[in-house]
């Protein structure tokens, strides 16, 4: 799909687009909503084939953390910002990149505020600090930030996958629950920390050798090759790496109970949602379970939380609104998906 129809078929607010031609790389910042209040999400950098695809992804996860800030109630808007680089960029070019981006957020003048995603990192995020101040969410705890998102957004996953389990089985542990976790990378390595503490039986799938080394050599974790995760037999499917695997293939192959997992935009198209209905599969979606980065980061770096009251926040609103969603999508006969969908563009309504 071209540029002009992605950005004509899109309901979000405001779309910056920079070529930067020090590094021949694009720069996508999408505002979806400011309704209920200043736009945030995450920087993601990565390569893409071309600029629609860059595109397509940041539209469609500004959407996203518009629903993930407004189902909580938090009072801020959604947006995203995708870097496309070449595959070559070498560590200098990056870093002046990262700081020629800083300067395009701090041009904004807080209309988006940025913390870092897939592909970036809190010291990527002290970096962008350096020209973009103060619209820079996740640096390092030594540079004023929170850190690390990946270990609190982890612990939403693991409470909502709590609260699957109590619709699931009446009875919210995992324990000796059968859970594959698709991605071992830091979101998902730090759920399956959760999950064996729990006495959860793990699987895991990653292409990366020394994920599989570590999980399954060395912690001796069952390992599922890529091809064969959604044909994989289990209670609970996690997906934990990149969006966009739910779909009209894909959902037809599953063997689990429930999809509840840390990826964005895991449904390829909406129409899955009720794809995984009619198939009996409940879908915790996905911007409400892993939430977690987004509340704590808001709670500790603007209302002076502590990491402790963070964590508990973030179990109880992952949890709350999951139970929420399930009794509504039952009681109406809708997808969770929808049920999710209509509290978010309830709260919407009720600021314009």
């Amino acid at each position: 799909m071209s540029v002009e129809r992605l950005l004509a078929d899109w309901d979000g607010e405001e779309v910056i687009l920079r070529y930067d031609k020090p590094a021949a790389a694009w720069i996508l910042i999408a505002v979806h909503s400011t309704r209920l209040g200043a736009a945030v999400g995450g920087t993601r950098m990565k390569s893409y084939p071309d600029l629609e695809a860059a595109l397509e992804d940041a539209l469609r996860l500004a959407k996203g953390m518009t629903y993930k800030f407004a189902v909580p109630g938090l009072a801020h808007g959604g947006g995203k910002a995708v870097i496309s680089v070449p595959p070559d960029l070498d560590a200098q070019s990056r870093h002046a990149l990262l700081r020629r981006y800083g300067a395009l957020i701090h041009q904004l003048g807080g209309l988006y505020s940025t913390a870092s995603d897939v592909g970036t990192s809190s010291a990527d995020m002290d970096i962008v600090a350096e020209t973009g101040a103060p619209y820079v969410f996740s640096r390092t705890q030594g540079a004023g930030g929170m850190g690390d998102t990946g270990p609190i957004t982890a612990l939403g996953v693991f409470a909502g996958i709590q609260a699957v389990c109590e619709d699931l089985f009446a009875d919210a542990s995992v324990a000796r629950k059968r859970v594959l976790v698709q991605g071992a990378g830091h979101v998902g390595a730090n759920l399956i920390r959760h999950l064996r503490a729990a006495g959860a039986h793990v699987m895991f799938s990653d292409v990366d050798e020394g994920a599989i080394h570590r999980f399954r050599d060395e912690l001796g974790l069952t390992f599922v090759a890529a091809e064969l995760v959604f044909e994989a037999e289990c209670d609970i499917l996690s997906p934990c790496a990149l969006g966009g695997i739910l779909n009209s293939t894909t959902i037809p192959q599953l063997r689990c109970k429930a999809v509840a997992g840390a990826a964005n935009n895991q449904l390829g198209v909406p129409e899955d949602a009720e794809r995984l209905r009619a198939r009996g599969i409940l879908y915790a979606p996905d911007y409400v379970i892993n939430a977690g980065g987004a509340i704590a980061g808001i709670g500790i770096e603007t209302m002076a939380w502590s990491h402790a009251r963070a964590e508990k926040e973030v179990v109880e609103s992952v949890q709350s609104t999951l139970r929420q969603i399930i009794a509504t999508a039952r009681a109406e006969d809708i997808t969770t998906e929808e049920a999710a969908r209509h509290i978010a563009e309830e709260r919407l309504r009720r600021q314009t």
